[in-house]
């Protein structure tokens, strides 16, 4: 084991704001099938989620075929709106904090998303940030969210302990997973889920903005 420390993020409502876009595809999406469109609150619950364990949460009655038609579906929207609006921006502050991480001789980064890869590596070769990170892991070859299994792999590519590891994400998701790999677990307030879901879900700590980040960061792993 070495010294470093493993900084891993969420992307969507953590690093990107993608909170309209998803909410809004899936809305359109139910209503194309006939389907009665879950609640606002609900469908935001699903974010980082796997597509097929969240349609399950908001939709269990759907058969498997509906299922796939409907993730399917639901990736060509989102894909259309994201291109339309030029949408799925970078927080104000994020960019800078990836960069100041990044120059750090003690700091690795990673990035944990629900999304497929596809969309993950679009959307980190858009803001020109991909090549900040050591390693990205998505559903495609892990175990989705909040199965530790993204994070567990993140840490053997780097060989660093579950103490010199912080998870950063906005939703219980991210919390729970933290917890199941004993990691540190870092709730940011600006995402899908509310603080007093994150600190119920383990949150060691929530911040308000990037600039708080950096200081919770070392806080966290300085033992």
């Amino acid at each position: 084991m070495n010294d470093l420390k493993l900084v891993i993020f969420d992307l969507d409502g953590t690093l990107i704001d993608t909170v309209s876009l998803f909410v809004g595809s899936i809305s359109t999406v139910f209503e194309s099938m006939g389907q009665p469109i879950p609640d606002e609150k609900l469908i935001r619950s699903i974010s980082g989620l796997g597509m097929q364990i969240g349609l399950r949460r908001i939709a269990p009655d759907l058969n498997e075929a509906d299922t796939e038609k409907l993730i399917q579906m639901y990736r060509e929207e989102y894909l259309k709106r994201a291109t339309q609006s030029m949408q799925e921006g970078l927080f104000p502050g994020a960019i800078e904090a990836l960069n100041q991480l990044h120059k750090r001789e003690d700091v690795v980064l990673a990035v944990a998303t629900g999304k497929p890869l596809i969309n993950t590596n679009r959307v980190l070769e858009a803001h020109k940030v991909k090549g900040l990170f050591t390693s990205i892991h998505t559903p495609d070859t892990n175990i989705a969210k909040p199965n530790p299994d993204m994070i567990v792999t993140a840490m053997g590519i780097v060989d660093v302990t579950p103490q010199r590891t912080v998870m950063i994400g906005d939703t219980t998701h991210d919390m729970e997973m933290s917890v199941a790999a004993g990691v540190k677990a870092l709730g940011v307030d600006w995402g899908y889920h509310q603080p007093d879901e994150l600190n119920k879900a383990g949150a060691d700590v929530i911040v308000s903005d990037f600039d708080q980040m950096i200081t919770a960061i070392d806080s966290l792993l300085e033992h």
